[in-house]
């Protein structure tokens, strides 16, 4: 899967950056693809780093090593959430991107070296808290990583914004490819959990150089330190990231806060993992997305904008039959990847598979009322979420435990992503098309009857999956959902025809 994604993304981004945006469904779909195969790459990668370090550091480094990279990725990821959206849409609508992107350059690295100063002060203290006083130096080493990441980020956002989709790809799959041999090198070099952390250091900066290939924002150039309108869509949409990353922890954090046991709690979070496909789709197309809708807003292009909003909201209807797909072999699933002692996941997944598609449809309708300059709308959809949730994980977990508490979150999810249509149907008038919604519901019917009578143990769990992808395919196909034009779309992303020559760059 690794050979075949940086193949894929190496060959398109041997492209030019410009666009063509006279094909805009295309270049979404193209870029959604590529970036969709780099971030996919942390799951390959991941897991195989993480089973060298456990070997190789044991319980003792590893918990170390892990602590810290939580504490420096949570820092680093709600930075990079206050930039992030807006900085897609002024970005994708501005006249001169120059001057905008060394502003943003200087801001991402002034809050994130701030960021980096604050964890090197604290880390004494964040030892004593958590009991763990040779937690200190790997924090403090671990800290220059923020600021590297935020400057990377920015270049990441400058791309995103630009349309240049591919090369922003690129630039992720650097990072996670590069990861893996810099850990095993440097920790077989004997610098242990230094080693993992010098090794992730050096992941992100290469991810930083790939990106600076690819695009240049001024350095040197006096930035305007105020920004007039971005921060109106920063600090709501910074405030929606935030309540959203809380929202997808509130279940396990409630469950373990209301006398969940460890086991419960290992169980539960297994089948979130299991689950994390979804996500990884909505972190690769929500972004793309609104940097679309923004530069067609932009240009007068609503009709062309709502239409493809109408088929990103569409595409999200149609993952349905493979979240069926996934809560029909759910228990196949968890025991072949965590082993029998995890077959308890397994009606924890059913639900939480769907939670996931449906926080899909939540990540890209709030990228399109972002587009259409709702920015504080997704929040005020939040907020009733959580209070929601809240109420619900208090009320069902006492009583029916892990299981309750996937429930919760199905539902809660679900009341969002309907909350989240409605709003878009009143912004814009568009929404999901009633035969796409029947035609989805059918084959996810006929998908989960199927894997279920279809048992695959062990390795042929690897066969199952794709035939019975396939099947959904053609039966999507046979009922009519994809027209000719689509056809032929997918088919020019994937790459099994050429597509016409782009324009040169202007």
């Amino acid at each position: 899967m690794r050979a075949l994604a940086c193949r894929v993304l190496i060959v398109r981004a041997t492209l030019p950056m410009t666009p063509r945006f006279s094909q805009p469904g295309r270049h979404l779909l193209d870029g959604t693809l590529c970036v969709f195969l780099a971030e996919a790459l942390v799951l390959p990668t991941g897991l195989l780093t993480a089973a060298f370090l456990t070997r190789r550091l044991g319980p003792d480094g590893y918990g170390i090593f892990s602590v810290a990279a939580a504490i420096v990725i949570w820092l680093e990821v709600s930075v990079a959430a206050l930039f992030s959206r807006a900085s897609f849409k002024f970005i994708a609508e501005a006249a001169d991107w120059k001057p905008l992107s060394a502003t943003l350059l200087w801001w991402h690295a002034a809050v994130g070296s701030a960021a980096a100063i604050l964890v090197w002060l604290l880390s004494p203290s964040l030892g004593w808290l958590l009991h763990e006083p040779g937690l200190v130096a790997p924090l403090r080493l671990f800290a220059f990583d923020i600021p590297l990441f935020c400057i990377a980020q920015a270049h990441k956002n400058l791309l995103i914004g630009l349309g240049a989709f591919r090369q922003r790809a690129l630039s992720s799959a650097a990072r996670w490819v590069s990861r893996p041999v810099l850990i095993v090198l440097l920790v077989e070099l004997g610098l242990s959990v230094e080693g993992a952390i010098w090794g992730s250091l050096g992941a992100t900066f290469v991810e930083l150089v790939m990106a600076r290939w690819c695009v240049r924002p001024p350095v040197f150039e006096r930035p305007a330190w105020r920004l007039p309108g971005f921060w109106t869509y920063a600090w709501p949409l910074w405030l929606f990231s935030v309540g959203t990353t809380l929202l997808a922890k509130l279940d396990l954090l409630m469950l373990k806060g209301l006398g969940g046991t460890a086991a419960e709690a290992g169980i539960y979070s297994a089948a979130q993992n299991l689950a994390i496909v979804p996500a990884i789709f909505a972190t690769a197309f929500g972004p793309l997305l609104l940097s679309t809708l923004s530069r067609l807003n932009k240009t007068q292009e609503t009709a062309l904008a709502k239409e493809i909003a109408t088929a990103s909201m569409r595409a999200v209807i149609l993952l349905l039959p493979f979240a069926a797909l996934t809560a029909g072999m759910a228990r196949d699933i968890a025991v072949f990847v965590f082993g029998p002692r995890f077959a308890e996941a397994a009606p924890l997944l059913s639900f939480l598979i769907f939670a996931a598609v449906a926080s899909v449809m939540v990540s890209i309708t709030t990228a399109i009322m972002t587009a259409a300059g709702r920015p504080a709308w997704p929040l005020a959809l939040l907020v009733p979420l959580l209070a929601l949730a809240a109420v619900g994980y208090l009320r069902v977990i006492p009583v029916y435990g892990p299981l309750g508490a996937a429930v919760v979150a199905a539902l809660v999810a679900a009341a969002g992503a309907l909350a989240s249509l409605v709003s878009v149907r009143a912004l814009w008038g568009i929404g999901v098309p009633p035969a796409s919604l029947l035609r989805s519901v059918l084959v996810s019917i006929a998908a989960y009857a199927l894997t279920t009578m279809l048992t695959a143990p062990d390795i042929w769990l690897l066969v199952k999956v794709p035939v019975i992808a396939l099947v959904i395919y053609a039966l999507l196909a046979c009922l009519g959902e994809f027209s000719s034009g689509e056809l032929a779309l997918a088919r020019s992303a994937l790459g099994w025809r050429q597509p016409a020559k782009p324009h040169p760059a202007s």
